[in-house]
């Protein structure tokens, strides 16, 4: 049997005090992206992400340039030490870390990118997301017929059978985590973020990025890269552009990524950065096939 590595960069959430010290003591390359990343961003980020303090790495305007570069020193780490790619994806922001890897985008055009997207996501209009526990897609589906009577919201995640994101008005998502309830879900369960991120309320702020996108330099890409818009294997630049600039307001289909990646040959995932909620995610989705993160 042909082993095929899927590389899987985890999203905003999985950032934690502490994140990527060990590797910036022991490796020269990982200092270097630090180093590279102060420059763009304006400040010392090695320390936010060491020391803290929490409730502002928590924060998405620092949150997401900080998650871009640990995954970025974890795939530089990983591949130093022996690792192959075939194939990757990741999850909302994680895909801008994907394209790093796959060598679609420099660090520095997706860094210039992601700190842009923290900005205009942290001042986002008013709103928020839910999660969903224990309820069938189908299912979903009607709860937000019933919900949008209250307002905007949408499916902004699909993350495993039965785990379920939605985004939109305040209203509308506290409508759909009752008719959930009501419904028969586990647990319905507000997230703490800043926005409606994933939903039409992100509209402004997409066009900003579309426009940012657009004039960023895409390459070709080095192995199979899995965007979330499409949940299917491209290399093409424009193709991977184009799935990028409708990222902000679409749905995350990382159910679909994961078991297109699995349909495609991949034997072993790896998480690259911070956590290992993509692990646990990856095994929910299909249990046949090996996962392990950079922390373990």
């Amino acid at each position: 049997m042909i082993h095929m590595n899927a590389i899987i960069f985890p999203g905003q959430g999985s950032q934690k005090v502490g994140m990527a010290r060990a590797l910036f003591e022991s490796s020269a390359s990982c200092r270097a992206l630090f180093a590279q990343a102060d420059e763009i961003l304006g400040y010392d980020l090695g320390a936010l992400c060491f020391d803290g303090p929490e409730e502002r790495l928590t924060n998405t305007f620092y949150a997401q340039p900080a998650l871009l570069t640990v995954g970025v020193a974890a795939w530089n780490s990983a591949r130093e030490n022996g690792l192959t790619a075939n194939m990757t994806a990741g999850h909302s922001l994680g895909e801008y870390a994907a394209l790093v890897a796959a060598n679609v985008l420099s660090f520095q055009a997706a860094m210039t990118l992601v700190k842009r997207r923290a900005e205009l996501m942290a001042n986002a209009p008013s709103g928020t997301m839910a999660a969903i526990i224990g309820l069938p897609d189908d299912a979903i589906n009607r709860v937000l017929d019933i919900a949008q009577g209250s307002g905007i919201v949408v499916a902004a995640n699909y993350n495993s059978p039965g785990q379920i994101v939605v985004s939109g008005e305040e209203a509308a998502v506290e409508s759909a985590m009752r008719e959930a309830k009501t419904c028969g879900a586990k647990m319905a369960v507000r997230l703490p973020v800043s926005g409606a991120f994933h939903s039409p309320l992100m509209r402004a702020a997409g066009a900003e990025m579309k426009t940012l996108i657009d004039a960023a330099p895409f390459q070709n890409a080095d192995f199979a890269v899995y965007p979330n818009t499409t949940a299917r294997a491209t290399t093409e630049a424009d193709e991977l552009r184009s799935a990028l600039t409708k990222q902000m307001t679409s749905t995350v289909r990382w159910t679909e990524t994961v078991r297109a990646m699995i349909a495609d040959g991949a034997t072993s995932f790896y998480e690259l950065g911070a956590g290992k909620v993509l692990v646990g995610l990856v095994k929910r989705i299909d249990k046949s096939v090996a996962v392990e993160s950079s922390e373990t």
